[in-house]
């Protein structure tokens, strides 16, 4: 057998990694944060125990990017949703209601998430928050910023403080009442967006979250295959 070229050394280190990240956000959502441990998360994913500190400096980065991931792919998901449009104003609306949405289809991971960023490790730089900054400061620009540069840390602000307003145990405040307060703030029509489902209505969610990690297998040659 031919020894595996570079590419695909790497293809399969991604693929690795993303398993990982599925597996935090599996887990921690299923258990709780305190009662997940990164051997729990490895042995999950298929992976040595020693490969998550290899890419992870501690569970709390872990799972700061597995969260950010989330976010990532739930706001694109949501921006891109039939029918597709460029009008800024609308897809301002559909961002802020993809992350106030994650406070109630995932309260124990979004949490936990804040409560990361509170401590001493603060908020994690990693390519998932990266990749989730370009598509909010993307959808300030599109809405008319000349200055996404300022604007956007704004936005990244008052979503953090209504997602943390949402979860605050004992006190939360009510979504309907946070999302006027944001529509307000940028101008924004309550139909826009997807509005929140009337007091006791079912809303349709899909909750398998592999759709947002590539963890495609690979067959016994090397080579990644799809599952």
């Amino acid at each position: 057998m031919s020894p595996r070229s570079a590419s695909v050394n790497e293809e399969l280190r991604r693929r690795s990694r993303e398993r990982l990240l599925q597996a935090a956000v599996e887990l921690v959502g299923e258990r709780g944060y305190d009662a997940t441990t990164l051997g729990d998360i490895a042995d999950r994913a298929g992976s040595a125990r020693g490969l998550v500190s290899y890419y992870f400096p501690g569970k709390r980065q872990l799972l700061q990017s597995a969260v950010h991931r989330m976010m990532h792919r739930t706001l694109e998901e949501a921006l891109e949703r039939e029918p597709r449009t460029e009008d800024g104003q609308e897809r301002m609306a559909r961002a802020i209601d993809a992350i106030l949405g994650l406070t109630v289809h995932h309260p124990v991971l979004m949490r936990q998430h804040m409560a990361g960023i509170l401590q001493a490790e603060g908020f994690v730089q990693c390519p998932e928050q990266q990749r989730l900054a370009e598509l909010l400061r993307d959808t300030v620009a599109r809405r008319g910023s000349t200055d996404a540069g300022t604007d956007y840390p704004m936005l990244r602000a008052l979503l953090m403080g209504a997602v943390y307003a949402a979860l605050v145990p004992g006190v939360p405040m009510p979504l309907p009442v946070l999302r006027a307060e944001l529509f307000q703030r940028y101008g924004l029509d309550w139909e826009m967006g997807a509005p929140p489902a009337p007091e006791g209505a079912e809303e349709a969610y899909d909750a398998d979250l592999s759709r947002f990690f590539a963890t495609e297998s690979r067959s016994p040659e090397g080579s990644v295959q799809p599952k």
